[in-house]
């Protein structure tokens, strides 16, 4: 059984998705595929469906009924990953904003002790490309918010692209994670530190989408803006076992 599973969550990716999953099967480590789909209208799942006769073993679909967020397509895969006993379990967004070859730095962070890794464009200044300075600035001082109201020493909070060790899901109890959109981002790295575990930042290059639009709204931005403050203010509250 292979010790490593990448979970992508897809909406509208039929320009991406298989370039994507050849890409992650070059790799030389052997990589599992999960691709959670939210009811692609664009066709996305069959595109999916096509390849797992060609990598049946490797490449897996969990399709659910329209969008539903990013947040529960994620702890949906984890759960799932969880089920099927992955040591290693990643984040990746299918429009290669992440780059796949990247994978293995982050596998290899915890292998070496980490218990998740973040792909962090903001570890060694900052490292995104294509990106407009609005978006390069709102995403850079998110971050810089983000530790002042929480306290944690994480450059880039916001990061999409991650890997997990199983062993943080044992003492993290998915079903109180709340955040749906890219608060849910920040949501797992406060409370994966709050249980104590080791987060490591590994450098990365952030490219933007080349094909098919990206999912970033206003209501997304405001939930994690004001979902910060409510995640530290109830964090007063709770205990978080030692992991």
């Amino acid at each position: 059984m292979p010790d490593s599973i990448v979970i992508i969550p897809t909406y509208n990716e039929k320009e991406n998705i298989e370039r994507m999953i050849r890409r992650v099967f070059s790799l030389p480590h052997d990589f599992h595929l999960l691709i959670i789909d939210d009811g692609s209208p664009d066709g996305t799942q069959n595109i999916v469906k096509q390849l797992q006769r060609e990598y049946s073993e490797r490449l897996f679909i969990e399709e659910r009924a329209g969008k539903q967020g990013l947040g529960t397509a994620y702890i949906h895969g984890f759960k799932w990953a969880i089920a099927r006993h992955y040591d290693y379990i990643f984040e990746m967004d299918a429009d290669f904003s992440h780059n796949p070859d990247d994978l293995l730095r982050l596998r290899e962070a915890c292998v070496e002790g980490a218990d998740a890794a973040i792909g962090s464009r903001y570890i060694n200044g900052v490292n995104v490309v294509n990106w407009p300075m609005s978006r390069v600035l709102m995403s850079y001082f998110a971050s810089v918010y983000v530790r002042f109201i929480t306290g944690i020493d994480i450059q880039d909070s916001t990061a999409g692209f991650m890997c997990y060790k199983r062993r943080v899901f044992d003492t993290l109890d998915l079903n109180k994670i709340k955040f749906v959109g890219y608060a849910f981002q920040i949501e797992m790295k406060y409370t994966t530190i709050k249980h104590g575990y080791k987060l490591v930042e590994v450098p990365i290059i952030f490219t933007d989408r080349t094909a098919g639009t990206s999912k970033m709204s206003t209501s997304i931005f405001r939930e994690a803006f004001f979902g910060v403050i409510q995640m530290k203010i109830n964090s007063i509250f709770r205990k978080y076992p030692e992991g």
